[in-house]
């Protein structure tokens, strides 16, 4: 095993991801908060998938986006958790060359599709608030599935060109991953060969998608918020903005670490290694967290038929 981490090889069939370098003494101790995290994920997204179903009440455009966004977040833990746990817990370093490119593919494909759906739950909002009365017409349940569609696809699309470039590289370096798992540039790092062309477009992926997402909820919010500030009590405005409470502590929560990372890698360099790579785990597993406890607690509706069902 030694000898494939430091001799020559063109194609390595497996990589070792290291976990997190610098804290292997506390990797039981992370795994136990990862561990409670992707539990509260898997329960807490379940559950907001059964109460949708049972519930026909919450059959409606901004639930239909609440079950894309569980979906979402259950597919991005479960891409990175299992195998995390198993290095922790059980010392499997080793991952095939191909369900490495897998792990990294899924990866960042729920991640732009959970920014796709923050925008289209976004324009639920603005439509909802500023065109009350037209929400029904315009977001009708045949828009919904191809807003739904277009965000996965999108996200599929947008991201299968990282597994192809990067499996056309040479690996001629090492095979050993500073990570617990295989994250894009942590790959293409590794190759020998000039990988501009994989850096150019994971650039162009974060600026034309997720920059863009980013534009699109400013402006929706903007409009929302000068439509309330119309309103004409104060009562009147604080409900109206708290339809969208929830919404904006998710995007928050999504989008404010996801910038922390990109500032900190650019201008983080004395920053060690172990920091970056626990920061970078948190900020995966953290939405896929918080959405349903930030929806469950905060949305009214949801909140009556989750006591309703335990208390029943």
């Amino acid at each position: 095993m030694s000898d494939s981490n430091t001799t020559d090889f063109t194609n390595p069939s497996t990589f070792i991801l290291l976990g997190i370098p610098g804290l292997e003494a506390a990797h039981v101790w992370i795994s136990i908060l990862f561990c409670t995290m992707y539990t509260i994920a898997i329960l807490g997204n379940f559950a907001i998938l059964f109460v949708m179903k049972r519930e026909k009440s919450l059959h409606g455009p901004m639930y239909y986006f609440l079950c894309m966004l569980a979906v979402t977040d259950l597919g991005l833990s479960t891409s990175i958790l299992p195998k995390m746990l198993a290095i922790f817990w059980f010392n499997s370093r080793e991952i095939n060359f191909s369900a490495c490119l897998t792990q990294m593919y899924f990866i960042h494909c729920f991640s732009v599709m959970e920014s796709g759906i923050f925008v289209a739950m976004a324009l639920d909002r603005y439509v909802a608030i500023c065109h009350p009365l037209r929400h029904s017409t315009i977001l009708t349940n045949p828009l919904v599935a191809k807003i739904g569609l277009a965000v996965l696809l999108r996200g599929g699309m947008f991201i299968l060109p990282y597994p192809l470039l990067a499996s056309q590289w040479p690996y001629c370096r090492t095979n050993i991953i500073p990570q617990p798992y295989c994250a894009h540039i942590a790959v293409v790092n590794l190759a020998c060969d000039d990988t501009r062309i994989s850096s150019y477009y994971g650039l162009f992926v974060l600026y034309s998608v997720m920059g863009l997402d980013g534009i699109f909820i400013a402006v929706s919010y903007i409009q929302i918020l000068r439509a309330i500030f119309r309103l004409p009590t104060k009562d009147a405005r604080l409900k109206t903005f708290g339809t969208c409470s929830s919404h904006l502590c998710s995007i928050l929560a999504f989008y404010i670490p996801g910038l922390f990372i990109s500032l900190m890698n650019r201008f983080g360099q004395n920053v060690p290694l172990h920091f970056h790579v626990l920061i970078a785990n948190v900020y995966l597993l953290i939405p896929s967290m918080l959405n349903p406890i930030i929806y469950g607690v905060r949305t009214k509706q949801i909140r009556d038929r989750l006591l309703r069902l335990i208390t029943h």
